[in-house]
C-alpha cells in the first residue's frame, strides 16, 4: 500500500467519525402525553405517526403532522375507538404502524388493545392519500395470526405484490398477497424469528422482556427482505421468492445471517443501506454494502429509536422511549426527529 493510499484511508476514516458524532437530529414535531412509536412520510412530505393503545385514554391512533399539531388522520370518527378500546370493525384499534407507500398509507392495527390479546383479525387499513379516505380493509385470516400475535410492522412488495409483516409477541413473518386476499405465516416461532435474549440494559435502565421478529426491512431491488427480533442481536435475510406457504425446514434453508448489531427497533433499507436502532446505545447505525456498521447519530436525541423513514436526504425517526414509559406518560413528550443521511458515499 503506498503512502498516498494509506493519507486516504486515514482521512476517511476521520470523515466518518465526525459525520457521526457532528451529525445533530432536527426535531420535526412532538407530543405531550401521548406515546407515538411509528412515522412515516409520503412522497409529498406529509409526516404521519402512530399511537399503540398500549393504555386508557390514548388521543389518537393515527396523525398528521399539520401546523406543528399531530391531526387525528384520515378523521376523528376512525380514531374514536381507541381511547376507550372500543372495537368495531370500522374503527383503529390498535395501531402499532403507519408505511406511506406510493399513494396510499398502510396502517397496520394489532387488534391487540394493551396486550389483552387479539379480539378480532389484525387489518390492515389502506388510506387514499389524495382523497384522505379509507378504501380498502385488509383482513388477515385466521391461520395467519395467533391469539397472542402483536403484528408488528410491514413492508409492501410491487414486484411480487404482497405485504411483509413481522409478530413480535408470537415470533413469525406473516405474509399478506395482494393479488386474492390470502395470508399465511412462515418460521413461526422459529429460532430465526424468536428472540435471543430476555432483557436489555438501556444506559442502565433495564428492559425485561422476549420481543421477537419486529425490525423489518425490504431491498426491491435485489429481492430480499431483512428481519431482527427486537431482543436479540442477529440480523437474517431472506430472498423474497423463498417466502411461501410451506414447511419452515424448507424454508429456513434460505435464510442467511447476514451481520451482528445491536438490539434494534426501527430499521430501514435504502439506496444500498441498512438502518438499524441500537436500542442499548441511544445510537442510530448504518450498516454498509459491505458489512460495515457505523454510527449515524448517538446522544440524548436518540431515545429508544423506534420506527424510520426517508424523504429528501433525511432519516425521520421517533423516540418512543418505551424504556423510560410506565403506566401514565402524561407528563412525558415524544419526539419525531430527522438527521441527514451519510454524505460523500456512492451507493
Amino acid at each position: 500500500m503506498t503512502i498516498r493510499n494509506i493519507y486516504f484511508l486515514i482521512a476517511l476514516s476521520l470523515f466518518y467519525s465526525s459525520f457521526s458524532h457532528s451529525n445533530q437530529p432536527i426535531k420535526v414535531g412532538e407530543v405531550k402525553g401521548t406515546q407515538i412509536t411509528g412515522v412515516t412520510v409520503s412522497d409529498a412530505g406529509s409526516v404521519f405517526v402512530n399511537a399503540p393503545n398500549w393504555r386508557d385514554g390514548v388521543q389518537f391512533a393515527v396523525a398528521k403532522l399539520i401546523n406543528n399539531k399531530f391531526v387525528p388522520f384520515p378523521n376523528n370518527k376512525i380514531n374514536s375507538c381507541v381511547a376507550e378500546s372500543d372495537v368495531k370493525d370500522n374503527c383503529f384499534l390498535a395501531v402499532q404502524s403507519v408505511v406511506a407507500h406510493g399513494d396510499r398509507l398502510y396502517i397496520l392495527d394489532t387488534r391487540n388493545p394493551q396486550f389483552k390479546g387479539v379480539v378480532d383479525a389484525p387489518r390492515i387499513f389502506v388510506v387514499d392519500l389524495h382523497k384522505s379516505k379509507v378504501e380498502n380493509v385488509l383482513k388477515l385470516s385466521n391461520d395467519a395470526y395467533h391469539q397472542d400475535s402483536y403484528i408488528n410492522d410491514l413492508r409492501v412488495d410491487n414486484k411480487t405484490n404482497r405485504i411483509y409483516m413481522t409478530d413480535s409477541n408470537h415470533a413469525g413473518i406473516v405474509v399478506y398477497n395482494l393479488n386474492d386476499g390470502t395470508s399465511y405465516r412462515v418460521l413461526d416461532n422459529h429460532v430465526f424469528t424468536k428472540s435471543e435474549v430476555n432483557k436489555l440494559d438501556i444506559k442502565g435502565v433495564p428492559f425485561i422482556a422476549s420481543v421477537h421478529s419486529d425490525g423489518i426491512a425490504l431491498d426491491r431491488t435485489n429481492d430480499t427482505l431483512y428481519f431482527h427480533a427486537l431482543t436479540g442481536y442477529s440480523l437474517y435475510a431472506i430472498n423474497t421468492s423463498a417466502i411461501v406457504p410451506g414447511l419452515d425446514s424448507e424454508i429456513e434453508k434460505n435464510v442467511r445471517l447476514v451481520a451482528k448489531t445491536g438490539a434494534p427497533d426501527g430499521m430501514l433499507y435504502h439506496n444500498g443501506v441498512i438502518y438499524l436502532a441500537d436500542l442499548e446505545r441511544n445510537l442510530i447505525q448504518y450498516l454498509t454494502p459491505s458489512l460495515d456498521l457505523r454510527t449515524l447519530v448517538s446522544g440524548d436525541k436518540v431515545s429508544w429509536a423506534d420506527t424510520f423513514s426517508v424523504y429528501k436526504g433525511n432519516l425521520y425517526y421517533t423516540n418512543s422511549k418505551i424504556h423510560l414509559a410506565g403506566e401514565k406518560v402524561d407528563d412525558m413528550t415524544f419526539e419525531v426527529f430527522k438527521v441527514p443521511l451519510p454524505n460523500g458515499i456512492t451507493y
